[in-house]
């Protein structure tokens, strides 16, 4: 039988960990919508990443990530989807979100197609709230 502290624990955790998956799938919203403005505001300005755009390279800071948004948004956005999210906390100001990066799109032809990522996201507690901090990305092979 669990305690109220228990309880009251789990049902926090639950919350966080709610709230966090939110925070990421509006950051992959933001970057199929070219929203650089939300984008910036959930991420911390000193990111780090590693993601095939890189070509191997620690990419460091937003510049790299803004000229992608520079580029404007995609005439019909696609469905992104976080497949299977698995949220680890470390302690109370940070937290790990593993998944897999389903994107459903038209091609050039304008048939359907699945584009698939695995991701791993690390987000941080900080003065102004959760901030995106580092992620790591790789093609399906």
């Amino acid at each position: 039988m669990a305690d109220n502290a228990t309880t009251a624990g789990a049902a926090a955790n639950s919350k966080l960990v709610a709230e966090l998956l939110s925070l990421n799938q509006r950051l992959l919203e933001s970057i199929f919508a070219a929203d650089w403005a939300t984008y910036e505001k959930l991420c911390d300005p000193s990111i780090s990443c590693f993601e095939p755009e890189a070509r191997g390279r620690l990419a460091e800071g937003m510049a790299f990530h803004k000229y992608y948004f520079d580029l404007g948004k995609p005439s019909k956005l696609p469905l992104v989807t976080m497949a299977s999210p698995h949220v680890r906390l470390l302690g109370e100001n940070a937290a790990v979100i593993s998944y897999t990066r389903l994107v459903q799109k038209l091609d050039a032809s304008g048939a359907p197609i699945t584009t698939v990522f695995e991701e791993t996201r690390v987000w941080e507690k900080q003065a102004g709230g959760w901030k995106h901090v580092h992620f790591h990305r790789s093609t399906n092979g």
